[in-house]
């Protein structure tokens, strides 16, 4: 499974963006599938995750209310509100080896190239 994030881009501080995760070469629609970002210098952050069929989320603690994971049959989508320039960040979506998630990277075994954005103040 390649997957491919987009979406990034340069927003000004408390806009929103919509980040995409698509898969091609084999559907990733058994898997369950992670957002995470890492920001210049630091590590890299879980975000969100969703199961296969789109049943069970969750977040990170710090971020719940500005952010919003969803699925449909094709894709998976990071709904970002209120940007902060602190979300400046490359994000990524993982696909996990199964139908739920971790709330860590361990256990994502296909990964994105990343989208970078960047929010100005």
């Amino acid at each position: 499974v390649q997957l491919q994030a987009s979406g990034g881009g340069l927003v000004q501080a408390g806009g929103s963006l919509r980040l995409s995760c698509a898969a091609s070469r084999r559907t990733f629609s058994n898997n369950g599938v992670g957002w995470f970002r890492q920001a210049p210098g630091k590590e890299r952050d879980f975000i969100a995750a969703i199961s296969w069929n789109g049943g069970s989320t969750a977040y990170a603690d710090s971020l719940k209310g500005r952010f919003t994971i969803s699925r449909d049959n094709a894709k998976v989508y990071l709904e970002i509100r209120s940007l902060r320039p602190e979300d400046t960040a490359v994000y990524y979506c993982a696909a996990h080896r199964g139908s739920y998630y971790n709330t860590a990277a361990p256990g994502y075994i296909y990964w994105g190239q990343g989208t970078q954005v960047t929010v100005s103040s």
